[in-house]
This record gives C-alpha cells, structure tokens and sequence, in this order.
C-alpha cells in the first residue's frame, strides 16, 4: 500500500521543522513513520531526539569522490543502495533519513537517480512519510520523493511571512510538482488570533487549514536543547497539530 506523504515547506524560522517533529510524535502511535530531513539546515533529528551521524549529501560525495578508484565491476547501484541504509536511523515507529547539504558542482544525475529509486523502494515499509523541506523546496524539485498527498506551507501571522508563504506556493505550482493538496498553517499565533490579517491570508492562494498558538512549552524545550517528544500530551502546540491531521483525514479515524 503506498504511503500518505506530507511535505512542510516554510522560510527559515517559521517553525516549519517543528510542525512536523510534532506530526511526526501523533503518527508514529499510528504506523511506521520516514521521516525525510530535506532542509540543507538539518536539524528535524535534533527536534526528534534521533541523533544522525551520517547524511545522504555526505555519502553523495565520498561514493563521487572515490568512484574513480572502485576496482572494475564494483556495481555503483548496490554501493549507493547500501550506503543509503546506513544513513537511515531507526527510532521506536520513525525511521529518520538526513539529506544533508545541497548538490555541488560535480555531477550528481547518477547518484540523484539511484536514490530516488531507492527511496521510492524504502518508502513502501511505512504508512506514513512525513518530509521537512527547504523554502526552496531543493528536494521536491528534483522528484527524489514524488506524488505527495498534502503540502503544508508555514508561516507566521503577519503579512511579511504571509507573502513569503506566497511565493512558495507560487514556486511548487512553477515546478509542476506533484502535489494533491496544499494548504496554509500558521504557527506561533498569539491570542489576538488573526484579526487584520484576513486579505493577506486570501492572497496566499491555498486554504488555511490550522494555526498554532505561541506554546511556551515548545519555546522551553528549543532553549534547553530537549527534544518535542516532551511536550506534554495535552499542550496547545500537540492539540492544534492533531487537529490539522485529523482535517487532512489522519486522525483517530483516518
């Protein structure tokens, strides 16, 4: 059965990467999660309180770097393919693979091609695949997981982050990806809500599909290093990303 993929794509600092640590804690009790680290900036390990010691824009660049000293009839597939499961950590209900920098300039069609399919093998173990994206969406572009279910763009309620989120619906819909649905979560909203805010929320082009209020919980456990998974059960970040799961037909009954 192919698994729903949720990409979360967001300008630097909107808390993208925490949106989905925290979709990531609701859907393991669910179903094997993969949990694809996308953003050059990777830090979702860190959020998950999975430590990652080797990532793909690593192994990219030793296999490019020594490919010329490989004996004859060493199969480059099988050696990417290995080194690739040795970059997935394996946690309780999440699997976490880190993409790691972004392309240099070598040549990576090769690599590029065989980890796509690869990956597209490995996700079909899990129910859920859950990637953090770059706002420039790097990894989505280049298909190394396609056909995704939903897009969650992020930002936060004021109209500068609005219009950034803009610009990245506008940048998937340039790129022709495959995406099912987009849809808009605004993070970090204060208990004046979204009052003034209305048109520039229209004007992003995709429905709003949740807001996350400021959590003093999350802000803590950022500040002390912890991982989210300590969140309480009952605080406000976790109950307002249950909810988006449960509109995007993921919840207690999806």
């Amino acid at each position: 059965m192919r698994p729903y993929v949720l990409a979360v794509a967001g300008k630097g600092g909107t808390g993208k990467t925490t949106l989905a640590a925290l979709m990531i804690q609701a859907l393991r009790a669910k179903g094997p999660v993969l949990a694809v680290d996308a953003d050059p900036n990777a830090n979702l390990g860190e959020a998950l309180g999975i430590p990652v010691e080797r990532t793909i824009g690593q192994l990219r660049d030793e296999i490019l770097e020594h490919l010329a000293d490989l004996p004859p009839g060493v199969p480059k597939d099988q050696l990417l393919e290995l080194g690739l499961h040795e970059c997935l950590v394996e946690d309780e209900g999440v699997d976490l693979l880190t993409m790691g920098h972004g392309e240099g300039p070598r040549c990576y069609c090769m690599v590029n091609h065989v980890l796509r399919r690869t990956i597209e093998t490995l996700r079909g173990n899990y129910r859920y695949v859950v990637l953090d994206n770059e706002a420039g969406m790097e990894h989505l572009s280049r298909r190394t997981t396609q056909d995704v279910d939903a897009l969650l763009v992020v930002a936060e309620p004021n109209p500068v982050s609005l219009r950034s989120a803009a610009r990245i619906v506008g940048l998937a819909e340039e790129l022709k990806l495959r995406v099912h649905r987009k849809f808009l979560v605004l993070n970090r909203v204060e208990s004046e809500g979204l009052r003034g805010l209305e048109g520039a929320i229209r004007e992003v082009g995709i429905p709003l599909i949740g807001a996350v209020p400021y959590d003093p919980g999350v802000a803590e456990l950022a500040v002390a290093g912890r991982p989210l998974r300590e969140l309480p059960p009952g605080s406000p970040a976790r109950r307002a990303v249950e909810g988006i799961l449960e509109r995007l037909g993921l919840g207690k009954e999806g």
